[in-house]
């Protein structure tokens, strides 16, 4: 997807979770933000968007509520970390959403010995819990990495919403 694809994706999710006064919150690291910026690049997302954290290290995850032992037993870099991401945003700021984005984008992490250069993992927790895992193609710069994994998580929060309104 283009950058203008995508931020017009967050734009229509953005006013979705307006329309609905669905709150959400995010937890990132890969990212670096990018998923809490593009949510609140709309006017009147402060009524929605309750917080957001970057969190590029373990230790900072943990600070943030993701239990080590999660770290500790499954790595960084997993579909588990994501989930417990995505919770502890959710419940710290008592939201309805909570996004968790982990991965390593173009390179090793040599802190890490999960790191598997393109490999991004994340989740969304609401009324469900939802995790994707996605290997990235070949980019010229961080920022297109971190474009794609945004247009992966719009995705999912595109559905995610389709299937809320379709249990009401």
């Amino acid at each position: 997807m283009k950058e203008q694809d995508i931020r017009q994706q967050y734009r229509r999710i953005t006013e979705t979770l307006i329309a609905g006064k669905i709150t959400i919150s995010t937890m990132e690291s890969c990212t670096g933000g990018l998923i809490a910026s593009l949510l609140t690049d709309t006017e009147g997302a402060s009524g929605i968007f309750s917080g957001g954290w970057v969190t590029y290290s373990n230790e900072a995850k943990i600070r943030a509520g993701v239990p080590e032992e999660i770290i500790e037993k499954y790595g960084v870099y997993s579909e588990e970390t994501a989930v417990a991401m995505a919770n502890a945003c959710k419940e710290c700021m008592d939201a309805k959403i909570g996004i968790g984005v982990t991965g390593s984008l173009g390179n090793v992490d040599p802190a890490n010995a999960d790191s598997v250069p393109g490999e991004v993992y994340f989740a969304l927790v609401g009324e469900r819990v939802y995790r994707e895992k996605i290997v990235l193609t070949q980019e010229g710069s961080r920022y297109a990495y971190k474009l794609q994994v945004a247009g992966a998580i719009g995705g999912m929060l595109d559905r995610y919403l389709v299937s809320m309104v379709d249990l009401n």
